[in-house]
C-alpha cells in the first residue's frame, strides 16, 4: 500500500515594528500560482517548523524575524492547487527594509487597508483571521 500524506508548510505574517501601523510584508510570487502571498514554503525533512519559518522568511524577504506565536494550522485540501498542504502560520516581527529573494519576484509592505486582492492560496482567509485577532483580540476558530 502506498501512503499519500499532506506536505507540511509554513507561512509567516511579518509585522514591521519599526514603522507606524505595523504593516505586514507580502511577496509577489515568481512561480505559479502567481500573485501576492505571505512569505513561506515547504518544511525540509528533519527541520523543525520554527526553523523553517525563520529560514523561509529570510530567504524570501531578507529579514531576520522573531517568531511571536502560532496563529493556527490551515489544512483545507484545496488550499494549494498544486498539492494537499498543511500550513502552520506564525506571527513574527522584524525591522528593516525587506528585499525580494529566493522565489519572490517582488516584495511589498502593506497596511491592512492596502493589501492586494490577488492573494494566492488561502492567504485571504489567513489574513482575515489575523486582522480580526490583531485588531479585536479574537483568535481564529478551528474548522
Amino acid at each position: 500500500m502506498t501512503y499519500r500524506n499532506p506536505t507540511p508548510t509554513v507561512d509567516i505574517i511579518i509585522e514591521l515594528v519599526d514603522r507606524s501601523h505595523r504593516p505586514i510584508v507580502l511577496i509577489e510570487r515568481h512561480n505559479q500560482p502567481f500573485g501576492w502571498a505571505l512569505p513561506g514554503g515547504f518544511v525540509d525533512y528533519g527541520e523543525a517548523v520554527e526553523v523553517a519559518a525563520r529560514r523561509e522568511a529570510e530567504e524570501e524577504t531578507g529579514l531576520q524575524v522573531e517568531l511571536v506565536e502560532q496563529l493556527l494550522v490551515y489544512s483545507d485540501p484545496s488550499r494549494d492547487p498544486r498539492q494537499h498542504t498543511i500550513s502552520i502560520v506564525f506571527l513574527a516581527t522584524a525591522t528593516g527594509e525587506p528585499k525580494a529573494g529566493d522565489d519572490a519576484k517582488g516584495v511589498g509592505v502593506f497596511e491592512s487597508w492596502l493589501v492586494p486582492s490577488n492573494l494566492c492560496f488561502d492567504h485571504d482567509r489567513i489574513l482575515r483571521d489575523y486582522w480580526r485577532y490583531r485588531h479585536y483580540g479574537i483568535r481564529p476558530r478551528l474548522g
